[in-house]
């Protein structure tokens, strides 16, 4: 990418499960201050565990970062811990809208402050913040999260994230079991903090659809391996891109390995 200011540098990671298991077979790429990058693939491709190297929360799933560096803003952050991640200002909202069922949205919000050192005004601004970018939260406020849609939990766990004044949000399938209108609404969002806050966001999205029309930049994994990346608009016109993963092709759906005349092939099976 042109732009010098990276936030995140991903340099040939691989990541390992239990010992045995290799999800992650060199994978690299690169996050710019104040921009959206997306992560694309099908389900098990290893664009969760690429986030969860970023934000060191593999170990939790027993995963390893076994060879590879990750840096933020020229850090090694391997040996961080997840908290220590959170003070540098890297939040990861986890898939499958993880909220507090028995606390109402905004007791799940506040959980998202417990990190701040810049006293209750500075929080309650961030949270007027939060109800400006959610207008839905702030009339469920005193909702308990349990009782609230499966639209209005997203939102409120990437409100919690940003209770935390993030630099960077890791999102992980923020469309998934959503509405199409309501994950519209969600990235949306994501857009709008992205250009008016400066949060930069890395994102992973099976939908990629909606994910390349929001993002700026796109990388696409197959099977623990980057197989194609590029600016988000040249994806979206992308031939084999349109085939495989926009449903604009006929027939069944292949995989780029599997396509003899795909002309980038040796790139990832040398």
């Amino acid at each position: 990418m042109s732009t010098p200011n990276i936030l995140l540098n991903v340099n040939g990671i691989e990541v390992i499960y239990n010992h045995v298991i290799l999800v992650l077979k060199g994978v690299s790429l690169n996050v710019p201050e104040g921009k959206v990058v997306a992560l694309l693939g099908g389900n098990g491709a290893g664009k969760t565990t690429t986030l969860r190297a970023v934000s060191n929360l593999l170990r939790a799933e027993r995963g390893d970062v076994t060879k590879g560096s990750i840096e933020l803003r020229g850090e090694r952050i391997e040996q961080l811990s997840p908290a220590q991640m959170v003070d540098r200002g890297v939040i990861q909202v986890m898939e499958g809208r993880h909220c507090f069922a028995h606390l109402t949205i905004e007791e799940n919000l506040m959980t998202g402050a417990y990190t701040r050192k810049d006293g209750k005004a500075s929080v309650a601004a961030t949270l007027d913040k939060v109800y400006n970018y959610f207008p839905r939260l702030k009339l469920r406020r005193s909702s308990q999260a349990a009782y609230t849609s499966g639209g209005e939990q997203q939102m409120c766990a990437i409100g919690r994230a940003l209770m935390a004044n993030p630099k960077m949000v890791l999102l992980d399938e923020p469309s998934m079991g959503l509405a199409p209108q309501i994950v519209e609404e969600v990235f949306e969002i994501v857009k709008d903090l992205n250009t008016k806050e400066q949060v930069t966001f890395l994102l992973a999205e099976q939908n990629t659809n909606i994910a390349l029309r929001y993002a700026d930049y796109g990388y696409i994994l197959e099977n623990g391996r980057i197989v194609l990346d590029g600016v988000a608009k040249d994806l979206r016109e992308n031939e084999d891109v349109k085939e495989f993963y926009l449903g604009m092709g006929g027939g069944d759906r292949k995989s780029f390995k599997d396509v003899k005349s795909y002309k980038r092939r040796k790139r990832w099976l040398a």
